[in-house]
C-alpha cells in the first residue's frame, strides 16, 4: 500500500509538468509590403523551391564558374562548416535515441574468494572464507518516463541545432560564393584598368617621341618636353599601383578556392563585362530565402528549448528496469532453471534542495532565448538595409555609367580638336597635356564604374540569399 501510494504521488507530481516548456513561436516583424524601387529595376516572383546555388551562372563567365566550383571543393571555411553541420546531425541521432528504451547485455566470469572478516549480514550466521567461480548472463532494460518532457525537450533542441547549422552551412556557401565573385570582379576591373594606362602610356611614348623631335628642331620648348616626361612617368606610377592591388586580389582568390598564393595566377582578361538584371522578390521572401536568418531563426528554436529542459528539472526523472538472467558457480549448471535471476522496477529522483541553482538556470535559459530574439530581429534589419543599399546603389551607378560613357566620347572629340589645333601651332601643348589627362581619367572612370557596378550585383545578390526569382 505505502508503495502504490508513493507511486501515485510521484505519478501525479509530474503529470503536472507535462507542459513545460512554452510552445514555440516565431518573433512577428513589422517587414514593409515592398521595396522603395528605382528606375530599372522590376519586381520578381518569389520561388522558394528553386536551387539557391549556382547563382554566380547569371554572369555567364567561364573563368568564375571554375573558380567557384573548386572553392567548393577545396575551401577550408567549407568544409569546418560542413564538419559542425556533421557533429549537430549527430548530436541529434543521440538525442533521438533517448526515447527508446535501453538494452544492454553483461557476461561475468570470476573465479573469487569471500573474505572471512566481511561484515555480517545476520549475527547467527557465521563467515566463512570461500573460493568459487562465478558465471553470469545477464540481459538489462530501461526506458526513461519522459512525463516532465525533458528527453521531448532534448531532442527539439537538437533538431533546431541541427537546422541551425545546416543553414549556416548554406550561408558559409553563399558568403564564400560572393566574396570569390566580388574580388574577381574587383581584379577583372583592375585588367581592364591596366588595358587603358597600357594604351595611354603607348600613346604618350609616342607623343614623347614627336615632342622630342619637335624640341630638337626648335620647334618645342623645353617646357614642352618636361611636361610630357612627367605625364608619362606618373602614368607609369599609376600602372604598378594597379599591379601591386591586382595581386592582393589574386592572392586573396587563392585563399578562398583553397590553393596557396604562391600557386596560384589568373591571366589577364579585359573583355568586355555587363552587370546582370536581378529581379526582386517582397521583403517578406528574405525570411524564407536568406541562410543567415533561418539560422537566426533555428537559434530562437533551440533557446526556446533550453527553457524546457530547464523547467523539467524541476521535476522527477522515473526509470523504469528491468534484469533478466542466469547465475551459477559452474558452466554445466549456468542455464538450469535454479540459476534464473530477474529483476523489474523503477527509480526516481527528485531535487529538494539546490539553493537556486535550478531557478537559476531557467532564468539564464530565459535570457538566452531573449538574446536570440534580439539578434534574429537585428539579422533581419540587416538583410534589408543591405537589399535597399544594393537597390539604390546599383540605379546610381547605371546612371553615373551612361554619363560616363558620354563624358568619354566628349574627351575623345576634345583630344582629337586639341592634337589637330597643336599640330597647326594654334593651342599651346599645356592644353594637349589636359586632354590626355581628361580622357585617360573618363576611360579609367568608366571601367571603374562598371567593376562596381558588377561588385554591387554580387552584394545584392548575397543580400537576396543567393537565389534568383524569376
Amino acid at each position: 500500500m505505502i508503495f502504490r501510494a508513493a507511486l501515485i504521488a510521484v505519478c501525479a507530481s509530474v503529470l503536472l509538468a507535462c507542459a513545460t516548456a512554452p510552445e514555440y513561436q516565431r518573433a512577428t516583424l513589422d517587414l514593409p509590403v515592398a521595396w522603395k524601387l528605382d528606375a530599372p529595376w522590376r519586381v520578381g516572383q518569389a520561388n522558394d523551391t528553386a536551387s539557391k546555388g549556382a547563382w554566380w551562372r547569371v554572369f555567364a563567365d567561364p573563368t568564375l564558374e571554375a573558380l567557384q566550383q573548386q572553392a567548393l571543393l577545396n575551401s577550408p571555411t567549407l568544409a569546418l562548416a560542413q564538419a559542425r553541420l556533421l557533429q549537430a546531425r549527430a548530436t541529434l541521432a543521440a538525442s533521438s535515441a533517448s526515447a527508446l528504451p535501453q538494452l544492454g547485455l553483461s557476461e561475468r566470469v570470476a573465479r573469487q574468494k569471500i573474505s572471512a572478516n566481511r561484515p555480517l549480514s545476520s549475527y547467527s550466521s557465521p563467515n566463512f572464507s570461500t573460493v568459487q567461480n562465478e558465471l553470469s548472463v545477464a540481459m538489462t532494460v530501461s526506458y526513461e518516463l519522459d512525463l516532465a518532457g525533458r528527453v521531448e525537450q532534448s531532442i527539439a533542441a537538437a533538431q533546431a541545432t541541427s537546422g541551425q547549422a545546416a543553414a549556416e552551412l548554406e550561408n558559409t556557401r553563399l558568403l564564400l560564393g560572393t566574396d570569390l565573385a566580388a574580388n574577381y570582379f574587383n581584379l577583372r576591373e583592375i585588367d581592364g584598368e591596366l588595358e587603358v594606362l597600357e594604351r595611354a602610356i603607348a600613346w604618350q611614348r609616342r607623343a614623347l617621341d614627336l615632342v622630342q623631335a619637335r624640341y630638337e628642331l626648335g620647334a618645342a620648348s623645353g617646357l614642352d618636353l618636361a611636361q610630357q616626361q612627367a605625364l608619362l612617368e606618373t602614368t607609369l606610377v599609376q600602372l604598378e599601383l594597379l599591379r601591386r592591388q591586382r595581386g592582393q586580389f589574386e592572392h586573396a582568390l587563392a585563399t578562398l578556392t583553397g590553393v596557396a598564393a604562391p600557386q596560384f595566377s589568373l591571366p589577364p582578361d579585359s573583355r568586355e563585362r555587363s552587370a546582370p538584371a536581378v529581379p526582386l522578390g517582397l521583403p517578406s521572401d528574405l525570411l524564407q530565402r536568406r541562410p543567415d536568418i533561418a539560422a537566426a531563426e533555428r537559434a530562437m528554436a533551440a533557446a526556446n528549448a533550453q527553457i524546457g529542459l530547464a523547467n523539467a528539472a524541476f521535476y522527477p526523472s522515473i526509470t523504469l528496469g528491468s534484469t533478466q538472467g542466469v547465475d551459477s558457480r559452474e558452466l554445466a549448471s549456468l542455464f538450469d532453471a535454479p540459476s534464473l535471476l530477474w529483476s523489474f522496477g523503477w527509480s526516481a529522483a527528485q531535487t529538494i534542495f539546490d539553493g537556486g541553482r535550478l531557478r537559476a538556470n531557467l532564468e539564464f535559459a530565459r535570457g538566452g532565448y531573449d538574446a536570440t530574439v534580439a539578434n534574429y530581429r537585428r539579422v533581419v534589419l540587416v538583410a534589408m538595409q543591405e537589399v535597399e543599399d544594393g537597390i539604390t546603389g546599383l540605379a546610381a551607378l547605371r546612371r553615373a555609367s551612361l554619363q560616363a560613357a558620354t563624358a568619354r566620347a566628349a574627351a575623345q572629340r576634345v583630344l582629337e580638336m586639341t592634337s589637330a589645333r597643336y599640330d597647326g601651332g594654334l593651342a599651346p601643348y599645356p592644353d594637349l597635356v589636359t586632354a590626355q589627362q581628361a580622357l585617360l581619367l573618363s576611360e579609367r572612370q568608366s571601367v571603374q564604374l562598371l567593376g562596381q557596378e558588377l561588385v554591387t550585383s554580387v552584394f545584392l545578390i548575397k543580400a537576396l540569399g543567393g537565389s534568383m526569382p524569376d
